[in-house]
Parts: C-alpha cells; sequence; structure tokens
C-alpha cells in the first residue's frame, strides 16, 4: 500500500507530517517535491530586504519528516486512470492513494509581455531578483510597480517601500490593483486599515487600474501608461503545469476520485458548507489536517477489512479561520473576528503566524530566527 503527497508546501508537509503518524506501519509514504526544503511561503517577502531570513523559512524535508521517503524530483503529470504519476528525471510512481499538493504557479493571463518583463514572488530566488534588481535599476530613484493588490502584493509594496526608505533611493513604489480596493477579498474595515498603512508607508494605490500589455519600460493600463524601472507581478494564480495549468474544482471531501484528492492553493474547493475556500496558508493547512484523517481511514479499512464493511465516509471540510494578518514593511495590520489592530499589536501576531508555522514542523530553531527578524526589522 503506497501513499503518495506531492508537494511540500503548506498542505503537503502538513498532510506527510499527519499521516506520518496516521498511517498504518505496513503502509509506505513517499513525498515527492521540487525541493529538499519547505519553504514559510507568506513570509518570502522578507527576504527582498532581509536576505538573512532566507534561511529562518527554509526547512530542510529530512529534518521535517521521520518516517516519509522523500523523492526530490518534479511532478509533470498524473494519470488517476492508471494511478501513476510521472516525474521530470523519468521515473514513474504507482499509488494506492495520491494527495496533489503541488500548490499554484503565477497567472499572466495572456497579457501580452507580462511574463517576459515582471518578476513573480514564489521563491526565494524572486526575492533575490528583485533585490539585485531593486539596487542595480532603482538605486538612485525610479519607479517599482507592484501588480496585484492582494495580501501578496500588498506585502511586496510594504517591503520595497522600506528598503527603499532605509537605503535612501527615493524610488516611488505603485500598487496597482484591477478592482476597486487593496486586499479586495476582504472585509472593508481591513481594507482600509491595509490602505492605510500602505499609504502611511509612502506607497501610491492605484485601484481600478486594469494592466493591459507591457513592455520593458511602460506598464500600459486602462488608466493610462506607467513607466517603470521594475515591475513584480503578483496579479493572479494559475494550476500547476501537472494539472494542466488548472485548478481542479472539489467538493468538502476534497477529492477528485476515490483515491485521489487534492489540497491547498492546488483547487478550487468549497466546503460543508457551501462556500468557497480562498486560496491561503490556513486553508491549506486545516484541509491537510482533514485529508489526512480521510487517507489514514481509508488505509487502515483496506488493510483491515475482511471485506464485508462499508467503507469509511470521509469527513468534509469546513472552512474556519480565526483571522488575517498581513505585514506591510515594518508594520502589520491583523483582523481577528470584527475587531482590526494595527502597530505593535499587529506586527507581534504577524510575528507569532510564522513561528507557529516553523514550530508545528519541527523547526524550533527556525522559528526563534525568524520571531527577532520580525520584532527586529
Amino acid at each position: 500500500m503506497r501513499v503518495l503527497v506531492l508537494g511540500a508546501g503548506y498542505a503537503g508537509l502538513t498532510l506527510a507530517r499527519d499521516l506520518e503518524r496516521r498511517l498504518p506501519a505496513d503502509a509506505d509514504l513517499t513525498v515527492v517535491n521540487d525541493s529538499a526544503h519547505h519553504l514559510v511561503q507568506h513570509e518570502v517577502h522578507r527576504a527582498i530586504r532581509r536576505p538573512a531570513v532566507a534561511d529562518a523559512i527554509q526547512v530542510p524535508l529530512d529534518e521535517a519528516l521521520d518516517r516519509a521517503e522523500v523523492v526530490v524530483d518534479r511532478v509533470t503529470a498524473v494519470d488517476r486512470d492508471a494511478r501513476t504519476v510521472e516525474l521530470a528525471e523519468g521515473d514513474a510512481l504507482d499509488y494506492d492513494y495520491c494527495a496533489v499538493c503541488l500548490g499554484a504557479e503565477t497567472a499572466y493571463y495572456g497579457i501580452p509581455g507580462l511574463e517576459a518583463h515582471s518578476v513573480p514572488l514564489k521563491r526565494v530566488a524572486d526575492a533575490e531578483t528583485i533585490r539585485k534588481r531593486f539596487f542595480d535599476d532603482c538605486d538612485e530613484g525610479g519607479t517599482v510597480v507592484v501588480g496585484g493588490a492582494g495580501l501578496s502584493g500588498v506585502q511586496v509594496a510594504g517591503e520595497l517601500a522600506a528598503l527603499r526608505d532605509e537605503e535612501d533611493a527615493h524610488a516611488d513604489i505603485v500598487l496597482v490593483e484591477q478592482l476597486d480596493a487593496v486586499a479586495p477579498s476582504f472585509a472593508e474595515s481591513f481594507q482600509r486599515a491595509v490602505r492605510d498603512e500602505l499609504l502611511d508607508r509612502g506607497v501610491e494605490i492605484r485601484t481600478e487600474t486594469a494592466v493591459e500589455s507591457v513592455t520593458d519600460a511602460t506598464v500600459a493600463t486602462d488608466t493610462g501608461d506607467i513607466d517603470y524601472d521594475l515591475l513584480v507581478w503578483t496579479g493572479g494564480i494559475a494550476g500547476d503545469d501537472a494539472m494542466g495549468g488548472e485548478r481542479p474544482s472539489v467538493r468538502a471531501d476534497l477529492r477528485l476520485d476515490r483515491r485521489t484528492f487534492v489540497v491547498g492553493d492546488a483547487a478550487r474547493a468549497v466546503d460543508a458548507d457551501g462556500e468557497p475556500v480562498p486560496a491561503s496558508a490556513s486553508a491549506a493547512l486545516r484541509e491537510a489536517k482533514t485529508v489526512a484523517g480521510n487517507v489514514a481511514a481509508q488505509v487502515k479499512f483496506e488493510l483491515d477489512g475482511d471485506g464485508n464493511d462499508f467503507a469509511p465516509r470521509p469527513d468534509p471540510y469546513r472552512f474556519e479561520v480565526p483571522g488575517w494578518i498581513v505585514s506591510v514593511g515594518d508594520g502589520a495590520v491583523a483582523q481577528v473576528g470584527p475587531s482590526i489592530f494595527r502597530g505593535k499589536a499587529a506586527k507581534a501576531m504577524k510575528a507569532t503566524v510564522g513561528a507557529g508555522h516553523l514550530t508545528s514542523v519541527g523547526a524550533i530553531s527556525r522559528a526563534v530566527d525568524l520571531v527577532d527578524e520580525e520584532l527586529h526589522a
């Protein structure tokens, strides 16, 4: 009996660690990831201004996992009919149960020139590129455009504004959003607080502004052209290439079929209450725990059952989140229930969230390092 976990982001690593504890001893567990490290994605923007933080937010998988076999390779295809997974190096892995946790890639929506002339922020290498480009092209002035004002775009814009101020670079930071507000999928009170935090830190905000095309010097929008020196694009997500660039839709059981699950940003999920689940780290972590329980129950049933019992019914996932938090340079905005926090309280919450995740995957020393970076930035 083999269980495959594809990807070791928030969903994949949490799922694998839970399965290590839950699966019977005679079930094999294999984790496939394109890197030997787990990345704390929601902190990667910090590496733009503080390169040393990269060590704290990358956890070696052989330190985080005890029982699972780790295969460092890129998944190229999932054949659900044959129950096989194809890898870039040419190998194929069979499975009895598989959880697709491949996350999402940056979406460019076919906008002419956008992919060629922008830098995404999905990996530490992207943060390094943004930092280098900033010093090469904007150190003595210039314009940085950040496309997309979701939480990722807000954090990038805030971090670049803080870097500009530290280096006295005199660069303009412009945050562009197609919809009518920053953090557009969140409550209005949260949006207002995030907007105020950005404005306080010298970020220019242009909402209701859609990018139409990009050249090496100009972002053309439906409200006019913006000349730029560095363009960072955080304006949307698409499925992994192994899933044909799609994020398949799943219901609350998070299953593509009886033996194949899809978890985290890799899917468009609807929860047990019929509500769409946002692509977020908090949702991915909680989905993973639900799927771990369901996979373990199915495996135990197959290994221990006598063939006469009914297969266990999978538990549905219900989206519940205690709040939201976003960093804006050295500041932060947090929402807990209806309450909005800024300043030291929000900053402490942000540090706690990142450190809490690192602690949950066994990286305690890295959690301490991250808290030090967050609180003493």
